[in-house]
């Protein structure tokens, strides 16, 4: 059965139109609830068990690791950002001079810094393949030149399952199976994919994943996931606290130095991590998240979204085909002529909410919005673009 619109489970009002939940999600009614509750219970921190130090965590990686397919819960990590996580498997890499990390052309800052940092380090070479300028099969060719960059001097492959800003899809299986032939690592930054996309780590196997955890996720500001590969297993984190060290659980013994971490990802967890507030919000999310198939999810922003799209068109700007970009997000390349301040000033009087990223005004699409959002802001854009 083909999914309806979803916007009586979250407290947007009636004359928003958002279309911004890859900058910021708004939060599901149960998620708002279950933050309300954690702050409350913060007052009354003598109700609080030391077992939720740990149990309610273990349960969120669960979550996450039934979200992501991936068999072993112990490979999952939270974290506080995507960056933290990337720290984390920079920290565990070593290279050879004359190395290359390969990522691409405009990729999100924080996947592209660390690596960055990297390469200096070890006298490597950052590689950065370019969007093809072209407009129809862009990302055949795209995923064609970042197949053919991958070599005998590849290390690390570093990119997100799609572009944050145009949404244009890569081809990780391929790029897995290159990879793996050239025993180079896949790092993948699924902060604008998990969650709304298809995704399995038992079938992808990538070296690690990172996940913001606001975003299509829905849980608060400063949340991630992570996933670690079997290549991490063994590593060092870029911190030392109580929690990451084995029997960490037993309070009473803390003192008892253990020099051994936890197994598995376990090892890269942030101090703090059983954050009381945070968590309980964010396991109410993966609930709700957790209930829509991701296929659905990218039916539904289709059938919303491809009458305005072809208006967009219409009115001379690109969008790239639904076979080569994701559904829910997607970025519209304006004509050079528009007057860019004045649209976003136009789109904010009517409550229409966006992102301008690059040259593209991004849009980010999920079960709150409908067919009508779209409608709004096409009559939005006609009378600007007069």
């Amino acid at each position: 059965m083909a999914l309806r619109s979803q916007k009586h489970v979250f407290n947007l009002p009636d004359d928003v139109t958002y279309f911004n939940t890859a900058s910021l999600s708004p939060s599901f009614k149960s998620v708002e609830a279950a933050g309300i509750e954690a702050v409350i219970n913060k007052s009354h921190p003598y109700k609080i068990p030391s077992s939720d130090f740990f149990d309610p965590v273990t349960e969120l990686r669960k979550r996450f690791a039934k979200l992501i397919d991936c068999n072993d819960y112990q490979r999952v990590v939270t974290s506080p950002s995507v960056s933290y996580g990337m720290a984390n498997v920079a920290n565990n890499i070593k290279l050879q001079k004359g190395d290359e990390i390969l990522v691409i052309e405009e990729q999100f800052p924080s996947n592209v810094y660390t690596w960055r940092k990297l390469a200096q380090r070890y006298d490597a070479k950052l590689v950065t393949i370019k969007k093809p300028a072209v407009k129809t099969n862009c990302g055949q060719q795209w995923n064609e030149a970042i197949l053919k960059a991958i070599t005998k001097n590849t290390a690390v492959v570093a990119l997100g399952h799609i572009h944050w800003s145009n949404g244009i899809i890569f081809n990780l299986k391929a790029i897995r199976q290159k990879t793996l032939k050239h025993n180079a690592l896949l790092i993948v930054d699924g902060s604008q994919s998990i969650g709304v996309m298809p995704f399995s780590i038992e079938n992808l196997q990538p070296d690690a994943l990172l996940c913001a955890g606001y975003k299509w996720l829905f849980g608060p500001y400063g949340c991630a996931y992570a996933y670690y590969g079997p290549k991490f297993d063994n590593g060092i984190p870029i911190e030392e606290n109580w929690s990451n060290r084995l029997n960490s659980e037993n309070l009473v013994g803390l003192t008892n130095y253990q020099d051994l971490y936890k197994p598995l990802a376990n090892r890269y967890a942030v101090g703090e991590n059983g954050s009381f507030i945070y968590v309980k919000m964010q396991l109410a999310a993966l609930n709700e998240v957790l209930k829509y198939n991701p296929k659905d999810i990218q039916d539904y922003c289709r059938s919303i979204s491809e009458k305005a799209i072809h208006k967009f068109r219409e009115m001379g700007c690109s969008v790239f085909d639904a076979g080569e970009r994701a559904n829910h997000l997607f970025g519209i390349e304006l004509p050079e002529n528009i007057d860019v301040d004045l649209l976003q000033k136009k789109l904010k009087e009517q409550k229409i909410y966006v992102s301008f990223r690059g040259k593209y005004m991004r849009i980010s699409c999920y079960l709150f919005n409908t067919e009508n959002d779209f409608d709004k802001l096409v009559k939005a854009m006609e009378a600007t673009f007069k």
